[in-house]
């Protein structure tokens, strides 16, 4: 039976490289762990051409479920039919589901109508905001209301600052007000690399919607 052989001082040496590698990365981490203090809610901003804005945002609310926390969600596009997490949260006792009634798709444009329903919309918004029972809202889709100026972003941005102050919030669109991108906590931005319907794949139910 052959001998094993015995680590080298090459080897030894690199190990206890990675090793002190490692402890200097514990070290900073354990120094960021110590400085955040904060205990509050945050607010959060998807934006970006890439698929997965809506999708991360119902993510993080069924992770919020799971901890027991209250939920409201207000949609502010309105489909042709409802969405898989419009059928299954809509259910959920913990949560409140809204969609936006019968304004903005993408398949009409009648912008005054548009305009009364994102109005509507956003005064469910405010009062789901300033409800200290609610620990997560979603607002999504809701940046397109200040594209095409149906709504003041200065009234989010106020809300978003006098909102309980447990509450996280998450909202979500492709563009955002520069006012609105400088008031959060955080912000991601989700690029489009590639997307399946540019190469003809039919958009699907439990993908798409």
């Amino acid at each position: 039976m052959p001998e094993q052989e015995k680590p080298s001082a090459h080897t030894d040496e690199q190990a206890a490289k990675n090793e002190a590698r490692l402890l200097k990365k514990k070290e900073v981490v354990d120094k960021r762990i110590a400085a955040a203090t904060q205990e509050r809610g945050v607010t959060i901003l998807l934006t970006g051409n890439g698929k997965g804005k809506s999708s991360s945002a119902f993510g993080t609310m069924a992770r919020a479920l799971g901890h027991g926390q209250r939920c409201a969600v207000i949609q502010f596009i309105k489909g042709r039919k409802a969405t898989g997490e419009q059928l299954f949260f809509g259910a959920h006792p913990s949560v409140e589901f809204h969609v936006m009634g019968h304004g903005f798709t993408w398949e009409t444009r009648n912008p005054e109508l548009e305009k009364e329903a994102a109005e509507q919309a956003w005064q469910l918004a405010k009062g789901v905001l300033s409800n200290p029972d609610i620990h997560f809202v979603l607002l999504d889709e809701i940046t397109y209301m200040y594209k095409y100026g149906y709504l003041d972003d200065a009234d989010l941005i106020e809300a978003l600052k006098n909102r309980p102050q447990h509450q996280n919030v998450m909202m979500t669109g492709r563009t955002a007000p520069r006012a609105l991108l400088d008031s959060v906590d955080t912000h991601s931005k989700i690029a489009n690399e590639r997307h399946a319907f540019a190469n003809g794949v039919k958009a699907q139910a439990g993908i798409e919607w």
